[in-house]
C-alpha cells in the first residue's frame, strides 16, 4: 500500500508542476510530464520484477515452456512501452502519432502473440489425445 502512495504522490505532484509551468513555458511542461513519467516506470519496475519471479515458479512447478512464459513478459512489456510513448505524444498535442504508435503496438503484439496461441493449441491437442 505504501508503495501505491509513493506512486500517487510522485504522479500528483509532476502534473501540478506540468499544470504550473505550461502556461509560462509550454515546452517544459512536456519535459515536466517524460520525467515524471520516467520516475514512476522506474518505481513500478521493483513492484513488477516480484510478479516476474512468481510467474517464472509458475513455469518451474509446472514445466511450462520458458519460451511461452517469455513471449507473455515480451507482450505485458510492449503494451506497457507502447502505452506510455502514445501518451507522451498525446501530451504534446500529437494525437495522430499517439494513434499510430497504439497501432504499432497492437500488431507486434500479435506477432509476438502467435507463439502462445501455438503452444496453446499443442496443450489442448496433448489433453484431448490422452
Amino acid at each position: 500500500m505504501a508503495e501505491l502512495l509513493k506512486i500517487i504522490g510522485v504522479g500528483l505532484i509532476a502534473s501540478m508542476a506540468t499544470l504550473i509551468v505550461r502556461p509560462v513555458k509550454p515546452e517544459f511542461a512536456v519535459f515536466i510530464a517524460v520525467a515524471g513519467g520516467i520516475v514512476l516506470v522506474i518505481m513500478m519496475f521493483n513492484i513488477f520484477t516480484d510478479v516476474f519471479f512468481v510467474f517464472r515458479q509458475i513455469t518451474q512447478l509446472t514445466g511450462i515452456d520458458v519460451g511461452l512464459f517469455s513471449a507473455l513478459m515480451q507482450i505485458v512489456g510492449v503494451g506497457f512501452l507502447t502505452e506510455f510513448s502514445a501518451n507522451i505524444c498525446e501530451d504534446s498535442g500529437n494525437k495522430s502519432l499517439a494513434d499510430k504508435i497504439m497501432l504499432g503496438g497492437k500488431i507486434i503484439i500479435l506477432v509476438i502473440s502467435l507463439p502462445v496461441l501455438l503452444g496453446i493449441v499443442d496443450i489442448v491437442t496433448v489433453l484431448l489425445n490422452t
